[in-house]
């Protein structure tokens, strides 16, 4: 199991996990000459709450406890920031999203999802992915985004 996959099912300081992410959230939004605004820093805080994948609206709830005014549009542009600065990974399956554990780099992830305590963990396996191009090459097609989601269970959910 790889070293995100680790941290993400064993025990640890979730706090330092969380407020790693946004720092390096931060410094990277530096050097790229993007604005990482309140909101933005919000809905990733939110995001990185834990290491489950968090739904839209559940965001905006969260959000709304804080300000009333807050709206779909909002939590779906901070989103697509996210998304398009690599900060954030959209579960296709679940329609939800998780925080990047690399967002330094632009990478084709894997996730393992766990259907019994919700976890999922972002690993990569460049054999993977490559593996998947091929075949996708192979048969003519060009991949134009590639996310990997596998379900089972985690470790200590295999364990109970």
């Amino acid at each position: 199991m790889n070293k995100s996959a680790i941290r993400a099912t064993a025990p640890h300081d979730h706090t330092h996990c969380q407020s790693e992410a946004l720092s390096r959230a931060e410094s990277l939004c530096e050097e790229r000459g993007v604005r990482l605004t309140p909101i933005r820093r919000k809905v990733l805080e939110l995001i990185w709450n834990s290491h489950r994948p968090v739904g839209a609206y559940a965001i905006l709830d969260h959000l709304r406890e804080g300000d009333r005014g807050a709206a779909p549009p909002t939590v779906y542009r901070a989103l697509d920031f996210l998304l398009e600065n690599g900060l954030i990974h959209k579960l296709e399956s679940l329609n939800a999203f998780i925080g990047c554990d690399h967002p330094e780099d632009r990478h084709v992830s894997q996730f393992l999802i766990c259907t019994k305590c919700g976890a999922a963990v972002e690993i990569q396996d460049p054999a993977i992915a490559n593996a998947v191009k091929k075949s996708a090459g192979s048969a003519g097609f060009t991949v134009g985004r590639l996310t990997i989601e596998l379900q089972g269970l985690c470790p200590n959910c295999s364990k109970a």
